[in-house]
């Protein structure tokens, strides 16, 4: 029999199928490096989109607060302003009653009867003055008590004054207004 060396076919096969594999190894991971810088870039891509759209929320939500903080301010001052036309009005509505109170008190005190002191807390009303006889104290204060505008007069205190005349008094005394039914029903119609 003949001997033939196979053995540097072989190796030359060996040889080329490394190369091919050498060469198919090198593409795949070409390929490997391409996919994956594409899939990269693309990540990076949309992480920038969003940052981008999260810096432009960003704005527009500070916008939106300076803006609610705004308005809160316009409520506040709104509510103020509201307050204070409340307070205008009602101090509007207690004028006609104060110079009723007024009218009421000079058509209440008798003659001979001198005011020193006129003090109003609230409802209440406190008087001192200076009286030339007990008599009229008494008169004030039934006239007081049948006024309509006020109520409860109560006499604190009589005591003589011999400086402002022979039976000359000085006193004391307290009452609290109220507002007749149909004061209020001619404030609505008016």
């Amino acid at each position: 029999m003949a001997k033939i060396n196979l053995l540097p076919w072989r190796d030359e096969y060996r040889r080329e199928k490394q190369q091919e594999f050498l060469s198919v190894l090198g593409f795949v991971a070409l390929v490997a490096v391409l996919v994956s810088y594409l899939w990269v870039s693309s990540i990076g891509g949309a992480i920038e989109s969003q940052q981008t759209r999260n810096q432009m929320l960003e704005r527009e939500i500070a916008a939106l607060e300076q803006k609610v903080s705004e308005i809160r301010e316009l409520k506040k001052r709104r509510a103020e302003l509201l307050d204070r036309m409340k307070v205008i009005q009602a101090l509007q509505g207690e004028r006609p009653v104060i110079v009723r109170y007024f009218d009421e008190l000079v058509r209440s005190i008798p003659e001979g009867i001198y005011l020193t002191s006129l003090e109003r807390s609230g409802n209440a009303i406190v008087l001192e003055g200076i009286t030339e006889s007990n008599v009229r104290v008494s008169a004030l204060m039934r006239n007081i008590d049948e006024s309509e505008w006020f109520s409860t007069p109560n006499l604190k205190a009589v005591n003589a004054n011999p400086e402002a005349g022979p039976q000359a008094s000085e006193f004391s005394m307290s009452f609290t207004t109220s507002k007749p039914k149909d004061a209020d029903a001619k404030e609505g119609e008016g």
